[in-house]
């Protein structure tokens, strides 16, 4: 089903979750209009990535509502909720690369789950989102050969192998150095300016977050703190805004947090899309 060009994306409204009587999403609305990149940001046990697991539908709320290209998610089965996951990638924090697969294996695991394409076809669609990532010829090496920030490209060519039209990514620079930082910041530029991607990325690095958004969500206790354009964002005169941004040790987030207040973090992540069929076999000369 199409979305008409000036509807949201993505419709978030009221959203509460609870875990028992803790609230750690506590009645938060947001829109993402088509070509936009929203950066959601916030400190450790913010709720940043539990409201990233309702968005994609691996969590159900307490209440309120999560539309996806104008579809109601919270109340779908998992049937329905594929329908919708085909439409969008998801790169996970960590890569969640399988270490027995090969890298080409690994890009090919959404395209055997959701496709009939013949083996041919599979390959020649790895080989291309591998050159879109700057990783060809890497096909038949093992996650274990290769360095963090090629696994993180790997995982974002996962991620693109259905063409999505929406590209959710965790965390995505975490653990890599300036210099690789910037070369993944650069392909989420090139996929949302040159392949018009809507994308929503989770993040608490700020470097990354200013050179990528288009507008920015900071969380603070599972509510939103504030939202706007980057410079909006960065000319805010809120105190705890400016305390995050800036890397601040002082200020009004303080450095001494209850245990139940980073209690939800133990909750299990999302697992990447895997098929009956867990290889592609390449035709041989």
């Amino acid at each position: 089903m199409a979305t008409p060009v000036d509807s949201p994306v993505i419709e978030v409204t009221d959203l509460v979750r609870k875990f028992g009587d803790r609230t750690v999403i506590n009645d938060i609305s947001f829109n993402v209009r088509r070509g936009e990149t929203l950066v959601i940001m916030g400190g450790s046990g913010c709720g940043k990535s539990t409201l990233l697991r309702h968005i994609i539908g691996s969590m159900k709320p307490t209440s309120g509502s999560v539309k996806i290209f104008g579809q109601e998610i919270t109340t779908m089965n998992e049937r329905e909720i594929a329908s919708v996951r085909r439409r969008f990638g998801m790169l996970f924090q960590s890569g969640a690369l399988l270490a027995s697969l090969t890298v080409g294996e690994n890009v090919a695991l959404p395209l055997l789950q959701h496709t009939e394409n013949s083996a041919d076809e599979i390959e020649e669609i790895v080989e291309e989102k591998l050159q879109m990532v700057g990783l060809s010829g890497f096909e038949d090496l093992k996650p274990a050969e290769i360095s963090g920030g090629m696994k993180k490209r790997v995982g974002l060519a996962r991620a693109l192998a259905l063409d999505p039209e929406l590209l959710f990514s965790d965390e995505p620079t975490s653990g890599l150095d300036p210099i690789m930082t910037a070369v993944v910041d650069q392909l989420t530029l090139k996929l949302t300016h040159g392949e018009h991607l809507t994308a929503v990325v989770v993040t608490h690095d700020m470097t990354s977050a200013f050179r990528i958004a288009t507008r920015m969500i900071m969380l603070g206790h599972g509510s939103i703190v504030a939202q706007g354009t980057p410079d909006e964002i960065r000319n805010s005169l809120n105190p705890e805004v400016q305390q995050f941004i800036n890397g601040q040790a002082d200020g009004p987030i303080p450095l001494n947090l209850s245990q139940d207040e980073h209690e939800h973090h133990q909750h299990v992540k999302p697992r990447p899309f895997i098929g009956a069929r867990h290889r592609f076999h390449r035709k041989t000369a």
